[in-house]
């Protein structure tokens, strides 16, 4: 059952393999159901994938198949905090290895193209930090990287 407030993507034709993807790559993700279309559209035909349930990383979505329309663009990503540079290296390596891109400052896209920040916590830690040098520090070094470096911004917050 779709939840009463749920992200709605749009995909050309790739919601299922995306969904697959994402349940794969983040905790707490998984595919729930995938409704055929009960008759033709001006992208598809009856009986194709239309919509697919699925979590991301316990947010609920639904992929809509809806063709070549629409793009995804930066104004709409996903932000995963991370624990440690393991987690941070192995959520940004599934996504760009996978077909995806590097962006700035922690974010990448993936083969879809929706944007993702893959944030260490200690970052957005930072950015709250009584110690605004401290804070600056890290948001300049930040601003310098694609993937996140979480020893050089701890290196930079230290001063």
């Amino acid at each position: 059952m779709i939840s009463k407030n749920t992200v709605c993507l749009w995909y050309e034709k790739s919601a299922l393999d995306a969904a697959k993807f994402y349940a794969q790559t983040f905790p707490d993700s998984s595919v729930g159901r995938v409704h055929q279309a009960p008759g033709d559209y001006p992208d598809g035909e009856q009986g194709e994938e239309l919509l697919v349930e699925f979590t991301v990383a316990g947010i609920p979505c639904v992929g809509l198949n809806g063709g070549p329309h629409f793009k995804h663009n930066e104004s709409f990503s996903f932000q995963i905090a991370t624990e440690n540079q393991e987690e941070t290296d192995r959520l940004w390596n599934a996504i760009v290895g996978n077909g995806g891109e590097e962006s700035e400052c922690g974010w990448c896209r993936d083969r879809w193209g929706i944007s993702w920040q893959i944030t260490p916590r200690i970052l957005l830690e930072a950015f709250t930090d009584p110690d605004r040098a401290a804070a600056k520090r890290m948001f300049d070094a930040m601003m310098t990287m694609k993937k996140l470096d979480i020893a050089v911004l701890e290196k930079a917050r230290r001063g």
